[in-house]
């Protein structure tokens, strides 16, 4: 038997979410919530909670609602063994689900999902499809195959049972941070924003439920302002977790009665947040999950914070460590905390110690030294070389450079602060 267990087009309510929470307890941990002076002080908010779903089982919120929408299936649902679309976070959280349950369970990813989502995912048992150049291909194929397979199809996000069982995070929220004024959730197909937002709207409507999308998948806010939902063509984000083109009708039908407003941030506001967050938080944290801090720090997003509690939920941190790296590299460029330069120096090695010494002891951090590309423009008698430094801000880097330029034997050719 196949059936897709979305499109049921009804609103969730604070009791849906309260059974929710009653039938994953054993399952889930109640994450943290880590106050944040620095994105207080940054955001001019009175204060920034964290709500940390990046330590939850499976490194994200989604085994919340996996878990509270699987433990619900008919026998004959179970039998049939359990299929879903995913770019890696609900993946796991149906693939441990499945696990937990005893069912059997295939996930279809598109190309762009981490390997370490891959990887993770096959380690609670599930097959691992990948198919699709964007999330939308993926979930297309996942419901031909269930059409063809009869396997029991679970939606990532348009179903009720997901929606309440992503809103568990809102119950928790309320106990750890009862002064919550505003809330920051990423969207991407719109679960987890219409669970939080049924819960904090039930507590208190004054509690403001701000959306945050990457500038390159922003259609949730013409959809609400439209009253229809409005689909894009394509796609374009570092943040795949939430690089979906559209809301369907039941997460839309419950973000139009929970949600205040939408946002969009940049993907290098994105990055910053990254890497604020493994810096102050000491928190790995996926793009996606990043996005919420990010719209919270941008001047652009224009959500006045003054002297609001603020609640920040940071969704997950799945992230191949080479992209965090990347990230937290583009992070630093924005906030002029790094600089890379390329050197012409007089021999190599022996002018490379001088390199390394000066930067050291010019209180700075070398991240990159190698040999570059020798080009036309480069004397013949001097070696080209690039090198990637940490410091404490751009003076503090130009110092440091302006040392290297006076080094016997070194030379400045460009740098990335002109």
């Amino acid at each position: 038997m196949s059936r897709e267990r979305g499109g049921e087009r009804s609103l969730v309510g604070r009791a849906d979410v309260d059974d929710a929470r009653e039938r994953i307890a054993d399952v889930v941990h109640r994450t943290p919530l880590d106050t944040s002076s620095t994105a207080a002080e940054l955001s001019g908010a009175a204060s920034v909670g964290l709500k940390l779903e990046t330590v939850q089982r499976t490194g994200s919120f989604k085994i919340r609602g996996a878990y509270n929408t699987m433990a619900q299936l008919s026998e004959a649902e179970r039998e049939a063994g359990v299929i879903t679309s995913s770019a890696g976070n609900h993946a796991q959280g149906v693939a441990l689900a499945g696990q937990l349950l005893g069912i059997e369970t295939t996930i279809v990813v598109p190309e762009v999902t981490p390997a370490a989502k891959i990887e993770a995912t096959r380690g609670y048992g599930a097959e691992v499809v990948v198919e699709g150049d964007i999330y939308e291909r993926s979930y297309e194929y996942a419901l031909e195959r269930a059409d063809e397979t009869g396997e029991t199809f679970v939606h990532p996000f348009d179903d009720p049972a997901i929606i309440a069982g992503q809103g568990t995070v809102g119950l928790e929220l309320l106990e750890q941070y009862p002064e919550i004024d505003t809330v920051l959730v990423a969207i991407g197909g719109g679960g987890l924003i219409s669970g939080i937002g049924t819960v904090l709207k039930t507590h208190d409507p004054d509690i403001r439920v701000i959306g945050v999308q990457p500038e390159g998948a922003a259609h949730a806010k013409p959809s609400l302002e439209a009253g229809e939902i409005r689909e894009l063509e394509t796609v374009d984000t570092v943040a795949e977790g939430i690089a979906d083109t559209r809301m369907l009708e039941t997460t839309f039908a419950n973000a139009r009665e929970v949600v205040d407003d939408v946002v969009s941030v940049t993907d290098t506001e994105i990055a910053t947040a990254v890497t604020l967050l493994a810096e102050r938080a000491k928190t790995v944290a996926e793009s996606a999950g990043a996005a919420p801090l990010a719209a919270a720090l941008s001047d652009d997003a224009d959500l006045d914070l003054e002297d609001e509690h603020v609640g920040v939920i940071v969704s997950g941190g799945n992230v191949n460590l080479t992209e965090h790296a990347e990230l937290t590299r583009t992070g630093l460029h924005a906030l002029e905390r790094y600089a890379e330069a390329r050197l012409a120096v007089a021999g190599w090695p022996t002018a490379v110690g001088d390199v390394v010494e000066t930067v050291e002891s010019e209180g700075a951090e070398l991240d990159v030294l190698e040999r570059a590309r020798r080009t036309a423009g480069d004397e013949p008698n001097r070696v080209p070389v690039t090198v990637g430094l940490e410091g404490s801000g751009r003076e503090h880097l130009a110092g440091v450079l302006e040392k290297l330029d006076g080094l016997g034997g070194v030379s400045v050719l460009e740098d990335s602060l002109d």
